[in-house]
């Protein structure tokens, strides 16, 4: 686990749980929230952040000398990942149908239904919000589900599935819903992460699976 506290960075990323880091969004990343995971035998980043000086400095040191692996939810989470891939050179995993949209980043790997990464976190495709968008899932003792787009904040501590100016497959949206209810364990404390709505979270905490409206 990660013993650092947030007065040890430059930027603003923030320690949500012990080994849980969220990057909030800043004005050039399209409202996109970054997570950061300590997890063994490498760490995760979720979705990139904006890329700046002070923000590959604080990687870097939550990397520790590792290679983290970098889970990218949906094309809307790409942002800097070409920046940051030149940075860093870490490993990139995406879904297969929207790998093409990075021809630049040599050390690229690519899924079709699901992945097993060196980290363990179990990843599902779940399209809908864009063709290749995908959900990570960090067992115990994290217990979380990255649910990129899939699932958003609507309100204080509440999320929902949303259609939005951005949403590329509704129906297909809602049949990952269920293929994601029918593929987690069931998990009584299961919390979410999600790639937006990041000032809807009191303390900026993950929320609780039984905060989610199902229709």
């Amino acid at each position: 686990m990660s013993t650092f506290s947030s007065e040890d960075f430059v930027s603003s990323v923030k320690q949500i749980r012990n080994g849980i880091w969220a990057f909030p969004p800043k004005k050039d990343s399209k409202g996109v929230v970054s997570w950061w995971l300590h997890s063994h035998p490498v760490p995760v980043l979720i979705d990139c952040p904006e890329v700046t000086s002070e923000v590959i400095k604080d990687l870097k040191k939550l990397a520790g000398g590792a290679s983290p692996e970098v889970i990218l939810t949906s094309r809307n989470s790409h942002g800097d990942i070409n920046l940051l891939s030149k940075e860093l050179g870490w490993p990139v995993f995406i879904q297969e149908q929207e790998a093409y949209l990075l021809p630049e980043i040599k050390n690229i790997s690519s899924f079709s239904d699901e992945l097993i990464t060196k980290s363990g976190l179990r990843v599902l495709w779940t399209p809908g919000p864009t063709p290749g968008s995908c959900i990570a899932y960090a067992s115990s003792p994290w217990n979380v589900v990255f649910c990129g787009r899939l699932l958003i904040p609507v309100a204080k501590n509440k999320m929902d599935s949303v259609r939005t100016r951005m949403t590329f497959h509704w129906s297909l949206q809602q049949s990952s819903i269920e293929k994601l209810r029918k593929w987690l364990p069931s998990e009584p404390r299961l919390s979410l992460a999600s790639s937006a709505g990041f000032h809807f979270i009191e303390g900026g905490d993950l929320v609780s699976w039984d905060s989610v409206k199902f229709a």
